[in-house]
């Protein structure tokens, strides 16, 4: 009894996370409900109801905390669970071409960001923390990021702005880009690549995809997971960089992993399904289950996601924003054609 009552404490944490969850548990539910009853994808309707919702969100509320946990540890939960779904054979069948046009995507947008933030008087970190956001992760690739960048006056400001610009340009990118798709004509799996390889968070490249088809859902998750695999090297780099000229912090903080848990989990159960060591029926509780996380998870998001906010800050800096995300996405548009 002792040892038990001694371990109990340990669960205090998740007290004032319940009413958020329950609240993005429930917005999740509805969605679900009115997909089933009236054909719309439940991605979609999840986040739309939780768009409506977002006075929820805000800092004092009881549900802030849970729905901060939800949008991120949740999410994080379902993707690592697809991999269960995912095998060395559809990455096989995804293609180096594919890939290759993945990798470059990341590499010429970070590029593309350092050439525009001279147009707009905005310095080099400005283009770093944006540029990469948007071409690896969104929000963990910018406070990854922002974690090795010299700090100055307006760190914490130019933060806060990418973390919130990323999110709502994903959350737009998810509403468009499966019309866009559609318009392209691509295939389900070209579809995937389209996705995956432009939307920004991972949250938004799961609706996305999957309120296409679920062959598309996959395949961008898996070519997203690319991307956030990028984010070790790209972090990496851009320290080395920094301290070969000179320009590194004296004091250096506490940094965030190079490569996030849920990514590791991902790759370890698409390692053991691809070797045969999950059964068929575990790996389709794993995908149910994860699609319920997913479907909670992009419910929180949405709750989270301030679309008013976003006229607070300087036309340049959006314009940067919008032209990284239309490059990327012009970007990878005509490499699926010249790979067609």
């Amino acid at each position: 009894m002792s040892s038990i009552a001694m371990r109990t404490p340990d669960l205090e944490w998740l007290k004032p996370m319940f009413p958020g969850f329950a609240v993005s548990a429930l917005v999740a539910v509805s969605a679900q409900f009115l997909s089933d009853h009236y054909g719309a994808p439940a991605m979609l309707l999840a986040l739309l109801l939780g768009l409506a919702l977002n006075f929820l969100s805000e800092a004092g509320t009881r549900t802030a905390p849970g729905i901060e946990f939800t949008a991120r540890t949740v999410l994080r939960l379902g993707v690592a669970l697809l991999g269960a779904r995912i095998s060395v054979d559809m990455l096989a069948g995804l293609g180096a071409p594919a890939i290759a046009l993945v990798v470059s995507g990341v590499v010429l947008t970070i590029l593309f960001a350092l050439v525009m933030t001279r147009f707009v008087g905005r310095g080099w970190r400005f283009a770093l923390l944006t540029g990469g956001s948007v071409a690896i992760c969104g929000a963990s690739a910018a406070m990854a990021i922002a974690a090795v960048l010299p700090r100055h006056e307006k760190s914490e400001r130019d933060l806060v702005f990418t973390v919130l610009s990323v999110t709502v340009l994903s959350t737009v990118a998810m509403v468009l880009y499966p019309m866009i798709s559609n318009a392209f004509g691509f295939t389900p799996r070209d579809s995937g690549v389209f996705i995956g390889g432009t939307i920004h968070d991972v949250a938004q490249v799961v609706g996305a995809g999957f309120s296409i088809s679920p062959e598309t859902g996959e395949t961008a998750t898996l070519v997203k997971l690319i991307r956030v695999s990028m984010l070790a090297p790209v972090v990496l780099s851009f320290s080395l960089i920094i301290r070969v000229r000179g320009l590194a912090d004296t004091v250096a903080g506490k940094r965030p992993p190079l490569l996030p848990g849920f990514v590791l989990g991902f790759l370890l159960l698409a390692a053991a399904n691809s070797i045969g060591l999950i059964p068929a029926f575990v790996a389709d509780l794993a995908g149910a289950l994860s699609r319920w996380a997913l479907l909670i998870a992009i419910a929180a998001v949405g709750i989270k996601t301030s679309l008013g906010r976003m006229v607070e800050v300087g036309g340049g800096a959006i314009a940067i924003m919008i032209a990284e995300t239309v490059f990327l996405g012009v970007f990878v548009v005509a490499g699926l054609h010249l790979l067609a």
